[in-house]
């Protein structure tokens, strides 16, 4: 007769700890069946999502033991979907003996009603669903070490110890983020996100400006939830809202299932790393808590950190968690009696208990900070990053300053930068000037990363906090004598100096560096090929001032006046035109559109048949040798590719005429003419930023041209809406907004004076 399984209802399958855990149910319990609760993604179902995990790292050593069908045949048969999200939990119809529950946010710092939402709410629909199924299976709840907020000393494996009113504080985090919708759209707030909108998109058009307030707005609102979150855990005396959340998520779990007489084991892990021997040495799945701070120190990015090098930094590898939930979920609560502990006044009804269980190791087998700074270190300095020329990265030495030294110079620094950035936003676009913006950029990046770690990190470097795993190592030493090595979970098997400089180390450096290559590739790809893609689907649009040509509608008109006025009137004619550029200049900062129709009315009264014998003559020479060689280059080679080459511009079409052939067809501007004299109105709107962005659509529409497969050059950033348009934009010779904005999107940024 077949034994009937233990069905496990899994929380947070498809995050770092869930897969490792529904892995080893799999691999080491043969008489297991997992129900995991994954909500759908897009357009992907969770049954999907599920799936999916099969063929990740995590599941590797065992895909290669039992082979791949079998284990596609294991998974199927042993592994079930419950589509949905925690806090809208369908009715759980089925029978479970034991809840997993690790579902979680696992940042440090969410807005204040991401974080309730999430870990106090989550575990509310999980809890109120299995009580209302009439269910008692024994629940193990993942929480955190941290839970007992800020503290000194030895913290034992109990209930925490407070009187916060959960309900209260989620339906405050809740009005939270209303109330803060509510604020930011304000008139005040919202003409402020309109005037910095307008005054680093302005060029680009309305709607680029509207959707950059709107994110502005959209930034505003999570920053201000984010703070919240932060100042009200402290308040209380929690480091973060995280820790603050996941200890009103145990005391949820205390009442409603402990509290009404129902099987809770708590596990806290303290910082889980990867895996010390299971699923193999080194397993990890993206970067953890400690693994950002250890590679900006790799890169040389951190030459200082206010940490306390004896402090306790609390580590733990995840098989080690994982091990512990397998036992607790296998060997049932009753294994569990010695770790039992009365339930706080405010956490219980009357009788039940919940067992604790701390998986950390700072009380059994303690890592100084300045032990495992000395391994990082040392690691590093023997098998160094490399920088972005190649060379290895030397580490710097950390003193440990005092935290307010720190923060001061960190401080002057944040308002240098942001004195720079505002400098660049009027400085000319040069050689100098971009490689200024971007030593600025890198910098902004650097003090931003750091403004991050001292803010979030040093409360988990600084900490005096030791964790008690009394309980935890009573469960691993009542486990049989014939459970193999790699799950047991006693911390005092570790040697700390083998995880960093053996396992842990070496698995963050080879993860780093193939984030690397495929952001490398990435950028590759976005890059120009030296062969362009073959096709008549594709188009080549071309800007003209300042891309295809070294001049502006500006020199264009001064060259035409100065052939066509006498020696007498040139002088006067030159003095109005610079007496009038500050006027010109404030127009083309604000709209472009702006400034070619102010400055085009300057031909009011001109004679169209001067301007045509002039542009047969001198002036077309002049503007024919204007063209790049960079320029030259590129339209032969689209031609020859069999592209349709399209120049755009808000020249005048009657000036540009000497170049005309170059293309397949030139859209310029067209100025109205009475009695063959130009009147100073344009026909129709300037076609430049969104207007011009508009027509290719069009454009693309009406000759069957793919843009995806299509290129663009531009100078401005009043180009950057249409060239968001095409598969492979081209910076040439930007001004330093479009320059910004093409190496953050990595766009090729060239330079046509030159073939």
């Amino acid at each position: 007769m077949t034994e009937t399984p233990t069905r496990v209802l899994l929380t947070g399958a498809t995050g770092f700890l869930g897969q490792a855990v529904l892995e080893r149910l799999l691999s080491s319990c043969e008489d297991v069946h997992v129900t995991a609760v994954v909500r759908p993604k897009g357009s992907q179902s969770g049954s999907s999502r599920l799936r999916q995990l099969l063929h990740k790292p995590s599941f590797r050593t065992w895909r290669e033991a039992v082979g791949e069908e079998r284990a596609e045949e294991v998974f199927a048969e042993r592994t079930s979907v419950l589509e949905g999200d925690l806090t809208g939990l369908s009715e759980i119809g089925e029978p479970f003996d034991v809840v997993v529950h690790s579902a979680s946010t696992v940042s440090f710092d969410p807005p204040i009603d991401e974080a309730f939402r999430t870990n106090v709410g989550g575990a509310v629909g999980l809890y109120d669903a299995l009580r209302a199924a009439g269910q008692d299976p024994h629940v193990i709840h993942v929480s955190t070490c941290y839970v007992g907020g800020i503290a000194k000393g030895l913290r034992p494996e109990a209930s925490v110890d407070h009187d916060v009113d959960w309900q209260v504080e989620f339906d405050a985090a809740v009005r939270a983020a209303d109330t803060a919708q509510v604020e930011s759209r304000s008139p005040e707030r919202l003409e402020s996100f309109i005037r910095e909108a307008t005054r680093t998109h302005g060029k680009e058009g309305p709607k680029t400006v509207a959707r950059a307030a709107e994110a502005a707005r959209q930034e505003w609102v999570r920053s201000r939830l984010v703070d919240h979150g932060r100042t009200r855990a402290q308040s209380l005396g929690w480091t973060d809202i995280y820790t603050f959340t996941k200890a009103l998520g145990e005391r949820v779990a205390e009442q409603k299932w402990a509290g009404h007489g129902h099987r809770l084991s708590i596990v806290r892990p303290s910082i889980i790393e990867s895996a010390l021997r299971h699923p193999f040495p080194g397993w990890i799945d993206g970067y953890k808590v400690a693994d950002p701070l250890i590679m900006a120190y790799a890169k040389g990015a951190l030459p200082e950190f206010p940490g306390l090098p004896d402090s306790v930094l609390d580590v733990i590898p995840v098989d080690f968690v994982v091990n512990a939930i397998v036992a607790l979920a296998r060997g049932g609560h009753r294994e569990a009696e010695a770790a039992r502990v009365p339930l706080t006044p405010a956490a219980s009804s009357p009788g039940p208990s919940a067992a604790y269980y701390q998986v950390c190791s700072g009380a059994s087998n303690p890592l100084p900070f300045h032990q495992m700074y000395r391994s990082v270190r040392s690691y590093f300095l023997e098998h160094p990053l490399q920088d972005g020329h190649g060379n290895p990265v030397v580490v710097p030495e950390w003193r440990f300053p005092a935290n307010n030294s720190m923060e001061r110079g960190l401080a002057v620094k944040e308002k240098l930068a942001a004195v720079g950035v505002r400098l660049s936003s009027v400085l000319p676009a040069t050689a100098t000037t971009r490689e200024w913006t971007n030593s600025l950029h890198r910098m902004q990046t650097g003090l931003g990363s750091l403004r991050t770690y001292v803010d979030l990190y040093q409360n988990y470097t600084r900490t005096e906090m030791i964790f008690d795993d009394t309980h935890l190592r009573r469960l691993d030493a009542s486990l049989p004598d014939v459970t193999p090595e790699d799950q047991h979970f006693d911390v005092r098997a570790i040697s700390w100096p083998e995880y960093w400089q053996e396992v842990h180390l070496p698995a963050l450096t080879e993860m780093t560096r193939a984030y690397t290559r495929a952001r490398a590739a990435s950028r590759k790809r976005t890059g120009r090929s030296r062969g362009l893609t073959q096709g008549a689907d594709v188009v080549a649009v071309f800007d003209l001032e300042g891309t295809v040509a070294g001049g502006n509608i500006i020199t264009q008109y001064a060259l035409l006046r100065r052939l066509e006025l006498s020696p007498l009137q040139w002088p006067a004619e030159l003095g109005e035109l610079v007496g009038n550029a500050p006027t010109y200049v404030k127009a083309e900062r604000r709209d472009r559109g702006e400034f070619i129709r102010a400055f085009l009315r300057r031909y009011e009264g001109v004679s169209v048949a001067r301007v045509e014998e002039l542009v047969a003559g001198p002036l077309g020479q002049t503007v024919a040798q204007s063209v790049r060689p960079g320029a030259l280059e590129r339209i032969r080679e689209h031609r020859a590719a069999g592209h349709r080459t399209v120049l755009v511009t808000g020249s005048l079409d009657l000036l540009v005429s000497p170049i005309a052939e170059l293309f397949d067809e030139v859209v310029a501007g067209r100025m109205d003419q009475v009695d063959g004299v130009l009147t100073g109105y344009l026909a129709t709107p300037p076609l430049v930023d969104e207007a011009r962005a508009q027509w290719l659509k069009r454009y693309a529409q009406d000759h069957g041209l793919d843009l995806s497969r299509s290129y663009g050059y531009g100078d401005s950033v009043a180009d950057a809406s249409w060239l968001s348009l095409l598969g492979h934009p081209f910076a040439v010779n930007p001004d330093l907004s479009l320059y910004r904005r093409a190496r953050k999107a990595h766009w090729p940024v060239e330079d046509w004076r030159r073939a």
